[in-house]
């Protein structure tokens, strides 16, 4: 049997306009209490492990299995981090324990007269059997910015 290696890059840019002050929106990423509250799924996902260690070099671990599905973890590292101007992650996604993706993300906030405008780039590496998971990952952060919206509302 021979194993195909396989590797894909992938990267996007979504931009939201939240009628909401930056201060209110950087909170929801920097204070822990606030980022439980809005990211992930729990309605389709049981938590199974969590950190959040919220300073340059800091680590964040978001493992959860999906109902009836697989296991879904996530850990990312800060890497630079400007009070009410951005976030700067690498992170790592494993799926029932296969290494799927590699990626760099930033988060850039805006204040603007209407709240703010908020800007995720990211650029991830897909390995082997996840080549092409590159518009899942869009779609998921799309997804995740809908919550963080629903959130603020």
């Amino acid at each position: 049997m021979t194993t195909q290696h396989r590797l894909a890059h992938s990267g996007f840019t979504l931009t939201r306009n939240y009628p909401i002050r930056v201060d209110r929106i950087w909170n929801a990423f920097a204070e822990e209490e606030q980022k439980r509250a809005w990211w992930g799924d729990v309605d389709r996902v049981d938590p199974r492990e969590w950190a959040f260690d919220f300073r340059v070099g800091g680590r964040d671990v978001d493992e959860g299995k999906f109902h009836n599905g697989p296991v879904s973890r996530y850990e990312a590292t800060y890497t630079d981090i400007v009070e009410h101007v951005r976030i700067v992650t690498t992170y790592d996604m494993w799926l029932d324990g296969a290494h799927m993706s590699t990626s760099v993300a930033s988060l850039e906030f805006e204040s603007t007269d209407a709240g703010t405008q908020f800007t995720h780039v990211e650029h991830g590496v897909f390995f082997d059997q996840f080549w092409d998971d590159g518009p899942g990952r869009e779609e998921g952060t799309r997804g995740l910015l809908d919550a963080l919206g629903n959130y603020l509302a």
